[in-house]
């Protein structure tokens, strides 16, 4: 099982309960197949329109700290030994359930980060892509599916995490 966590950036963006909603429509899927144990939603500040979303679904909302990182702040409330980090709008898109429920069951101990596809946004995203797949990674992104242990040592990871690629995409609501 694992825990999401889910970062709203911008709790008051007009769009961002709309997007938040279509990321946890998402994971009911997951829920009802017995692979996401809980939710937990990251905001930057209080906003009372996402805490009745929240409380509707049965999600935890979480204050992260100015200039913390989500990631972090959200581990701490996720009762998993995996999570996924998602941003609001992400949507997993066909067949991720299998992938990431096999993948969890069979990975080794020392393996601590996997990556779901995600469309880029432009040319530096896909170059700093690149240059993590060679060199590894140093702080968890939108997509990752990180050993909550990892999460809470701190925003960084101590050293390079190479990412293990999954077949598991994301797309964009």
């Amino acid at each position: 099982m694992l825990s999401a966590l889910i970062s709203v950036a911008r709790p008051n963006d007009p769009d961002a309960v709309d997007q938040l909603a279509d990321t946890l429509g998402a994971l009911v899927a997951g829920v009802a197949a017995g692979l996401v144990g809980d939710a937990v939603i990251i905001v930057p500040v209080h906003n009372p329109t996402i805490e009745s979303v929240a409380e509707a679904t049965g999600a935890k909302v979480v204050l992260r700290g100015r200039g913390a990182s989500p990631w972090s702040a959200g581990a701490k409330a996720a009762r998993r030994d995996w999570v996924l980090c998602l941003e609001a709008g992400d949507v997993p898109a066909e067949g991720w359930i299998r992938l990431l429920d096999r993948f969890i069951g069979t990975a080794r101990s020392e393996v601590s980060l996997a990556r779901l596809r995600r469309p880029h946004t432009g040319l530096p995203a896909r170059i700093a892509a690149r240059g993590e797949r060679v060199i590894g990674a140093t702080a968890p992104r939108p997509g990752d599916l990180v050993r909550r242990e990892r999460l809470l040592a701190g925003p960084k990871f101590a050293g390079r995490l190479k990412a293990r690629p999954l077949a598991a995409r994301l797309d964009r609501a």
